[in-house]
């Protein structure tokens, strides 16, 4: 046989059960939930900065980036709300390197899925704790999303996920803002679609369960380039790029248009100190044109401590990506500080 059941995981509500959360982590996400939403609904002009690590490879070097972006945010609340990125699934377009935390919690060990559960699940909490984050995580498994659900604030769909049946429909349950991105075709009308979709409610299977949902009216684009049929990228978050979206936002009947450009992947062509001039022109677009400025949202952003990217297992540098390059934090607490300027 092609699959070898090695073990049989414990349940969203078992590992919820071992690792709960208090009235306070509670309390401090439902006020999270509810400033977040008011971005995407209009009741709020603050600008939202989606930052953080590619992979959340290492739990201390996390949290310490966090405490540190908490600082910042202190100082900017009133303009800009800050969603760490707290990834720990890696989509991996060959299947090979690292698939993130969840697989790995020990990126220099072998793959241990239920380690790496509970690893990522204590990891959100203390990061909670430690820096009054509520954050965002990639849903690569949408079978696993509710080991993670009564914690999470935002939650985005990959290129390679999007056009998938059981990622829409996932989304369909949510209660927090769910991110689609484009595909790596940069097809516009996949992302559209997916939003569709994900707005309305519908009945499946999951985990094992007939469900009912009721559509997530938070659901929204994300572009994040695109790549052509010789492997180059491209790039969709000038004016252009943005205002062919809104147009096409128009035609759809969705509730909150709303879209975050992604500073990185193929807008950047991973060269990732260019997010800092494209963030400007994104912000630049938006405050020069009523449209945009309502559709635009916010920015998502690769950052960590330090900048660049390294392999794994050599010379090990403390908060420095392992998977694509990220800004470094100087950089990172800088070009913060220039968005909320702009905004």
């Amino acid at each position: 046989m092609g699959f070898e059941f090695k073990k049989k995981l414990p349940t969203p509500e078992e590992i919820r059960s071992q690792y709960p959360i208090d009235q306070e982590i509670r309390a401090l996400k439902e006020r999270r939930d509810c400033e977040i939403r008011k971005v995407f609904t209009g009741e709020s002009d603050r600008f939202l900065a989606i930052i953080g690590p590619c992979s959340a490879d290492n739990e201390d070097a996390v949290c310490d980036y966090l405490t540190r972006l908490r600082k910042v945010q202190d100082k900017i609340a009133d303009k800009v709300l800050i969603i760490p990125r707290v990834y720990t699934n890696k989509p991996r377009t060959t299947g090979e390197g690292y698939k993130g935390m969840m697989h790995q919690p020990d990126p220099e060990k072998k793959p241990d899925l239920l380690a790496g559960l509970v690893a990522i699940r204590k990891m959100h909490i203390r990061a909670i704790r430690e820096s009054g984050f509520t954050c965002a995580d990639e849903m690569l498994y949408p079978e696993n999303y509710r080991y993670l659900s009564d914690i999470l604030s935002y939650v985005a769909v990959g290129a390679r996920s999007v056009e998938d049946q059981q990622h829409r429909l996932t989304v369909s349950g949510m209660d927090v803002p769910a991110g689609m991105k484009n595909p790596t075709s940069g097809d516009i009308a996949v992302m559209l679609n997916s939003v569709v979709a994900a707005q309305a409610g519908h009945s499946f299977i999951y985990r094992s369960w007939e469900v009912e949902t009721t559509g997530n009216p938070l659901a929204h684009t994300i572009l994040r380039g695109a790549v052509n049929k010789h492997g180059e990228s491209i790039p969709n978050y000038h004016y252009e790029d943005l205002r062919l979206l809104q147009e096409k936002y128009e035609k759809k009947n969705l509730k909150n248009p709303a879209c975050i450009v992604d500073t990185n992947h193929s807008n950047s062509n991973k060269q990732y100190e260019q997010q800092i001039r494209i963030a400007r022109e994104v912000l630049h677009s938006r405050n020069v044109d009523a449209k945009i400025h309502s559709l635009v949202k916010g920015l998502m952003i690769e950052s960590y401590i330090e900048p660049g990217a390294q392999k794994i297992g050599v010379d090990h540098v403390y908060g420095k990506s392992i998977t694509d390059p990220c800004l470094g934090w100087d950089e990172s607490e800088r070009l913060l500080y220039t968005i909320a300027e702009m905004c």
